[in-house]
């Protein structure tokens, strides 16, 4: 199967014995990748991603600093041409629970410690498989998982045991007016240089909490984010068109606004 010309990875783990052990049999499984660099904590694995821009990252599901679900939900947010390229998500884990719903739905693959050869096999040529689709022909159902968000949201709350709180309002400003907005009445979240425009259908206000914040605070079964700079409530979807450069752009209800639909979400609109 095709794959890019070179393809890259950052691997990351707190304990070297077991980064050793799992670069040696990548080495085996996956001869021709190439490890770019190794991190020993999840706020280094994020960076890491960010300067190489790996297309695929291997994570320890628990490290200090950040969690491997933390590192990857900071990954989905990286504002590195976001909408041309989202690397591939493997959990490296001694706890099948955290990932095993993640990996049923498709979103990220895992291997268990000890990573023993054959399974990493099974990764390996399912993650190829996923980045030759996108080299090759770049169609919708070979972008990444759009709903990496929604999963790791899940994955996180029950690392912690806690369930996900979400925001139920939203103070904005309207002028010299503080507005507070039920979360339900927003139609969409969008990024305004410095600001995050927050409108509803009869209003327009601004906040300065930044896209990549509100993503963990609002409810991903409500809030589908369709590009870096962009949620849309999705009981406001109207409808999902294309224009004459193929790119999907959303409808919104009580509203004029012509949302577009980056790259790597295009597959939350499937068959449309």
């Amino acid at each position: 199967m095709p794959l890019p010309a070179s393809t890259r990875a950052v691997i990351a783990d707190d304990e070297r014995i077991l980064r050793d052990q799992l670069r040696s049999r990548l080495v085996e499984a996956w001869p021709d990748l190439d490890i770019v660099a190794e991190a020993r904590n999840g706020l280094e694995a994020v960076e890491l991603v960010r300067e190489h821009r790996p297309d695929v990252v291997f994570l320890d599901i628990r490290m200090p600093g950040l969690t491997g679900v933390e590192a990857a939900r900071q990954i989905a947010q990286l504002e590195v041409d976001a909408d041309e390229w989202l690397p591939e998500i493997v959990f490296v884990t001694a706890y099948d629970q955290y990932a095993l719903e993640a990996f049923e739905q498709g979103v990220v693959d895992y291997v268990l410690k000890p990573a023993e050869v054959a399974r990493l096999r099974t990764t390996v040529d399912r993650v190829r498989r996923r980045l030759a689709q996108r080299t090759s022909d770049h169609s919708i159902d070979a972008e990444p998982a759009p709903r990496l968000q929604e999963v790791l949201h899940g994955l996180a709350a029950q690392m912690s045991g806690k369930a996900p709180a979400y925001l139920e309002w939203i103070q904005a400003s309207v002028g010299s007016t503080v507005q507070i907005t039920p979360i339900g009445d927003v139609l969409f979240f969008q990024s305004d240089e410095k600001y995050t425009r927050v409108q509803t259908t009869s209003s327009e206000a601004l906040i300065r909490k930044p896209i990549k914040e509100l993503v963990d605070e609002l409810d991903p079964k409500l809030f589908w984010q369709i590009h870096r700079s962009t949620l849309v409530n999705i009981k406001a979807v109207a409808a999902v068109t294309r224009d004459d450069r193929g790119r999907q752009i959303v409808s919104v209800r009580g509203h004029s606004a012509q949302l577009e639909v980056s790259r790597s979400y295009a597959g939350l609109f499937k068959g449309m």
